[in-house]
């Protein structure tokens, strides 16, 4: 696939699936694409973040590229592909490092497994069959797990294996200033033993030879307004 270069926040627009329903002020479509477009690079709350995070990985982290609503295949073939909001391509200390932003306001991460997966098709047990390996969650509970958070993780590594980099993080920058759905994000990633907090970048573990880490950031204020 070839890209070609954003002329500004409003080029995101047209690669959303309903851009007349979800390209509004106060819609975390419009609040990621200017925050971001602005930062010419990581926005300040995620700088900030990255800083203060334990891992020296995040620490003087440098932004490569970044890919708005990116398509990221999953089983079975000629299925909905995974569309990553924002995937970004980073290095730090001479390491690439796969992001897969989630991008939030008051969207919810969409329906439970349990949900999804009501009289599912061959190619939906497939595909859950597929993410669970991939995630390592074979021995889990993850019927109240909101799907979106799966394949939105699953997407950072498979981007990690693509661009061959050691590091993946999933990233939710929401821009909620209450936290809505973060009980979601806690349970994801209780998964994996994981304490979630707010403004926070936990480390998961080597999976498939890749660091994954999953992180929750919010984001500045003022583009809610944009």
């Amino acid at each position: 696939m070839i890209y070609v270069p954003s002329k500004g926040p409003d080029s995101w627009k047209e690669f959303l699936a309903e851009p007349d329903k979800h390209w509004k002020s106060g819609y975390s479509a419009c609040s990621l694409a200017y925050c971001w477009e602005e930062a010419h690079g990581f926005p300040k709350s995620v700088v900030d973040v990255f800083q203060s995070s334990p891992f020296e990985l995040f620490h003087s982290v440098e932004f490569i590229l970044g890919i708005p609503e990116h398509k990221v295949d999953l089983p079975p073939k000629g299925g909905r592909a995974s569309q990553t909001d924002l995937f970004v391509l980073a290095k730090s200390k001479g390491e690439l490092i796969s992001i897969a932003v989630e991008g939030k306001v008051a969207e919810p991460f969409g329906p439970l497994v349990t949900e999804w997966m009501e009289n599912a098709s061959p190619g939906k047990s497939e595909r859950l069959g597929f993410l669970v390996n991939l995630l390592k969650l074979n021995n889990k509970d993850i019927s109240n797990i909101r799907y979106q958070l799966l394949h939105r993780t699953a997407s950072a590594l498979l981007e990690a294996e693509r661009f061959c980099t050691p590091y993946a993080l999933m990233l939710v920058h929401s821009f909620s200033q209450t936290h809505e759905w973060f009980e979601d994000y806690m349970a994801f990633a209780k998964l994996y033993e994981i304490e979630a907090k707010l403004n926070a970048v936990h480390y998961v573990g080597k999976i498939n030879g890749r660091d994954l880490y999953l992180g929750w950031i919010t984001g500045e204020m003022e583009y809610l307004e944009r």
